[in-house]
């Protein structure tokens, strides 16, 4: 079994969320275990900025509308220490550092959600994402990292089946980089986290959908 860093295990595992992409775990208890009203005012405003992507992903997947436009918006999520502790306790290791806020730019192409949805088989060749992350150490002082990925997603009937992240160029602290070049490297040989990212998307798709339907109509 390979091993990963605690770092990068954490780092990997935060991009994921962003890769589903927007929100996926938002809903009545706001992902990651809180709930809606032990969010901080950022916290707050920053899933409500997450919900019009999300529906606009959702408006495309469901009543696809090949006059309504590409999905684009910036995503921002924070993740809190327990949460991400969580994120990494089935890896059996442990989060060192604080808080990590990344940012990510989305643009995803219309027909490329409605054929995944429509055609019987179809891979879907997402853009490039570029992600920022900010990430709180007490000792060495914040951390940004910023690296590239390029998914691919196969679909069948409608249902994600196969995914690779393509991981592209990575900029961080030696240290760190060190880490995630060695994490990124194996995934991208192994594919090891292609299981995490089919069971995230199929789950945006079939119940974080639900979640606004009705924010849907007319869209």
């Amino acid at each position: 079994m390979t091993q990963f860093r605690p770092s990068t295990i954490v780092l990997v595992a935060a991009l994921v969320a962003l890769v589903v992409p927007t929100a996926a775990q938002d809903n009545k208890s706001s992902g990651s275990g809180l709930k809606l009203e032990d969010l901080t005012p950022e916290e707050l405003k920053e899933r409500e900025a997450r919900k019009g992507c999300k529906v606009a992903i959702c408006a495309a997947f469901r009543n696809r509308k090949p006059d309504g436009g590409d999905v684009s918006c910036n995503v921002i999520k924070s993740w809190r220490k327990e949460q991400l502790s969580k994120m990494v306790e089935r890896a059996k290791v442990s989060w060192p550092w604080g808080r990590v806020k990344c940012s990510a730019p989305i643009l995803l192409k219309r027909d490329v959600l409605i054929k995944a949805m429509t055609e019987p088989a179809y891979e879907a060749t997402l853009d490039k994402h570029k992600v920022a992350c900010e990430v709180e150490r007490e000792k060495d002082g914040n951390a940004e990292i910023k690296f590239e990925f390029t998914p691919k997603v196969q679909f069948e009937k409608g249902k994600a089946v196969k995914a690779t992240l393509n991981w592209g160029e990575i900029e961080a602290p030696t240290l760190v980089k060190g880490a995630m070049w060695t994490a990124t490297a194996t995934d991208n040989t192994f594919n090891v986290l292609q299981s995490t990212i089919v069971e995230d998307i199929n789950d945006f798709i079939d119940n974080k959908c639900d979640e606004v339907k009705d924010e849907l109509a007319g869209k």
